[in-house]
């Protein structure tokens, strides 16, 4: 595991809004899928199953927030980006910084809420997040990222 820096406390809030926005949605469907079965005659284990499903899924998402948040880390370092995440899946991704090409910040409502935004790390082949920081953590990791991209491209030069 990297020494770097963790995630806010925050983002436990928008991990657990985030689940129940699922458990709302598998619902709806859910009960979609009953009204079907009820005019259609499908199969009425369908629903169930479902609902089930997504109640299980719920809970698990709900049960990761504290491992999730432990295995999360992000590290600034002059040569590159790294991100490090997952517990059972176990992800370290080393950015080369020469390779990174626009860094920008994104919220949507529940981030803007909780006063976060994510750092797209944007290299000609994909993009990498930092899921979500504080507002002047980003804004600092923008400024910082960026400032050692630039200098990386003009030793290239």
């Amino acid at each position: 595991m990297i020494k770097g820096d963790a995630l806010p406390q925050q983002i436990k809030t928008v991990w657990r809004i985030s689940a129940a926005g699922t458990l709302i949605f598998g619902l709806l469907i859910s009960a979609g899928l009953q009204l079907a079965i009820h005019f259609w005659h499908w199969w009425s284990w369908l629903g169930v199953s479902l609902a089930v499903l997504t109640i299980l899924t719920t809970i698990v998402e709900l049960a990761i927030v504290p491992y999730r948040y432990r295995f999360w880390r992000y590290r600034i370092m002059a040569q590159s980006v790294e991100i490090e995440s997952g517990f059972f899946f176990h992800e370290l991704t080393a950015i080369p910084i020469s390779r990174i090409q626009n860094v920008t910040l994104e919220a949507g409502p529940i981030l803007q809420w909780q006063h976060l935004q994510t750092v797209n790390i944007e290299t000609a082949a994909t993009t990498h997040k930092i899921e979500s920081v504080t507002l002047a953590t980003a804004d600092q990791l923008k400024q910082q990222i960026m400032a050692l991209a630039m200098e990386a491209n003009d030793e290239d030069d």
